[in-house]
């Protein structure tokens, strides 16, 4: 078996839309197809990743530099021991080749979109769910397959005001999410709380808030949001600010004793690492958000699960940013906490295969081949067309 073709194409995910930090209007991720010629129900076995929201297409890196290193490769080089699957660490290894260590923004997300795609493909190969294949693998045999959600929107948008803001995360709350997560940071302290207030006066007991800078503030405009955040009981404070100012995180945790986050925009083992020997979080209560479709992917996110069970944490203490199936995936192979949720952004691309539920904020795996982007159809259809 082989690896037949590997194809990228570059779509808008624009939205008028904008956090703390940047807008969304120019925004794009890459679709990328793995083609083998493995047959399935008379059909070749294809393999689907994409990129997460916040960083933008790969295309061209991919083009350039990392789809000839796969097409170069002898097809046998890139299978497991038995010859009836692809290996994704050969694989990974191979687009990796040449590269010095460091330097790892762009690249990640090329490598981590393609490895998606390629974690698709072997579990559709295998004939089973990726997170069956994850527990079997690198697991217990028995994935959760209950995953926690939390929905994430509360975006600055023009003309927005506190009532619309209400309604959106009520609109949340009446899916079946119990944690709903909002922006702040945009705005002034003062609006900014106002409108903490707002949503707040909407939740029911059981019901949480978390609260996301997006990397905005320095270390005194943290610590005076801290302060005035205290007494609110967050579900957590998210990146307060610039996400390789390990001082910054490891000051703030002696101004707010409630759980934050952080950990979305640092895309390898060693920037986790750092956060973990420097940035003073605690794994009592905090969370850790890395995103395996911006970082390289999931053969560098089990690197990264295993340097954090060697520093005392859980895995049970990262919810990945993103909102796509392929990490609700692993957090139900492997025992992640859970999982971010686009119940109404980033269209199609966000959310929940066709049918699946939020009940009290959690959903059950169906049990789809793969990563199962074929229960939704809307995305589905991107998918077909790229690799028609």
């Amino acid at each position: 078996m082989k690896i037949v073709e590997i194809r990228e194409k570059t779509l808008p995910i624009s939205s008028p839309i904008r956090n703390a930090y940047i807008d969304f209007s120019k925004m794009t991720l890459s679709l990328v197809a793995v083609i083998t010629d493995v047959v399935r129900d008379g059909k070749p076995v294809v393999g689907y990743g994409f990129n997460s929201n916040g960083r933008y297409g790969q295309g061209q890196l991919m083009r350039e530099r990392f789809l000839p290193r796969i097409a170069e490769a002898a097809p046998e080089s890139l299978l497991d021991e038995s010859g009836n699957n692809l290996d994704p660490h050969k694989i990974w290894a191979t687009l990796f080749k040449n590269e010095k260590p460091g330097g790892h923004g762009e690249r990640s997300v090329a490598i981590g979109t393609i490895d998606m795609a390629v974690w698709d493909a072997v579990a559709k190969i295998a004939g089973v769910p990726l997170f069956q294949l994850l527990a079997d693998r690198y697991g217990k045999g028995q994935p959760n397959r209950k995953v926690f959600v939390y929905a994430a929107g509360g975006y600055y948008y023009p003309g927005k005001d506190d009532a619309q803001l209400k309604d959106e995360m009520r609109s949340y709350l009446d899916r079946g999410y119990s944690v709903v997560k909002m922006k702040i940071g945009g705005a002034s302290l003062d609006d900014d709380l106002r409108r903490i207030d707002s949503v707040l006066s909407i939740l029911q007991d059981g019901q949480r808030l978390c609260v996301d800078a997006n990397g905005r503030f320095d270390l005194d405009t943290a610590i005076a949001y801290a302060k005035a955040m205290a007494p609110y009981n967050l579900f957590w404070y998210e990146e307060a600010g610039d996400p390789l100012d390990y001082e910054l995180q490891a000051t703030l945790r002696n101004y707010y004793k409630n759980p934050m986050a952080t950990g979305e925009n640092l895309f390898s083992m060693q920037d986790a690492r750092n956060l973990i020997r420097h940035g003073g979080m605690r794994p009592d209560r905090d969370w850790l958000q890395f995103d395996c479709a911006l970082s390289y992917g999931l053969v560098e996110y089990l690197r990264t699960l295993d340097m954090l069970k060697e520093h005392g944490w859980s895995a049970s203490r990262c919810i990945p940013h993103g909102g796509h199936q392929m990490s609700l995936n692993i957090a139900a192979g492997l025992g992640l906490g859970g999982n971010e949720s686009y119940p109404d952004l980033f269209q199609p691309f966000g959310g929940f295969p066709d049918g699946v539920k939020v009940e009290n904020s959690y959903v059950t795996m169906p049990d789809l081949p793969g990563i199962g982007f074929e229960g939704k159809a809307d995305l589905y259809r991107e998918m077909q067309a790229l690799s028609a």
